[in-house]
């Protein structure tokens, strides 16, 4: 005979399970001991985000963003998915591992430790299916840190999102570039992107 399950009033049941919050001490020493794969996930407040499953339009887009960032930056400053250090009280629970990084000077002089956010001239992420948690989560993390350009390549939108002016609340300045018009990082002013073509075949 069935037992009707009751639940005592002041005591209401969970909406979700509880969830277990890392910190990047914990995911290293898991990788350490050869348990897991770090490079599957990134670590971001406290959450370990799946980096895995990219779909075929990301991966040509990330391919052609390389590509015209190798052309502006050379071979030597841009880095895909490389792990970076944020804002120190951000540091604890996150290891984000942009898309794209720019870095101010030569990969080589970084012999053990993440860059650090004065060291990016520009981070840079590919979004299909985590265009809102590029943009806001992302987005905070990053602006905290004082990372000074941040683009959001909009893949289904069709649009570069540019952030700049990082403050502790977010970055004063954000605007959408479509793809009919040019951007030039402020690391290589020069150098003008035209964003449409990230988006051809």
């Amino acid at each position: 005979m069935p037992v009707a399950l009751t639940i005592a009033p002041d005591r209401p049941a969970p909406l979700s399970p509880p969830r277990k919050r890392w910190t990047r001490a914990e995911c290293a020493a898991l990788e350490s001991s050869g348990v897991w794969d770090q490079q599957e996930v990134e670590l971001i407040d406290g959450e370990l985000i799946s980096r895995m499953g990219k779909h075929r339009p990301h991966v040509n887009a990330l391919v052609a963003m390389m590509l015209w960032l190798l052309d502006a930056f050379g071979r030597d400053r841009v880095n895909p998915e490389a792990p970076i250090d944020v804002a120190p009280e951000d540091n604890p629970a996150n290891q984000p591992e942009p898309d794209l990084i720019v870095l101010r000077r030569a990969t080589a002089s970084f012999h053990t430790s993440p860059p650090q956010p004065g060291d990016l001239a520009l981070v840079v992420e590919i979004a299909d299916t985590t265009l809102r948690f590029d943009l806001t989560v992302k987005a905070g993390l990053y602006a905290r840190a004082g990372i000074v350009e941040y683009w959001v390549l909009d893949l289904n939108g069709r649009r570069l999102i540019v952030h700049r002016e990082p403050a502790v609340d977010g970055y004063r300045s954000v605007i959408a570039y479509s793809e009919s018009e040019k951007v030039a990082p402020l690391a290589s002013p020069q150098r003008e992107l035209p964003v449409g073509d990230i988006f051809r075949p």
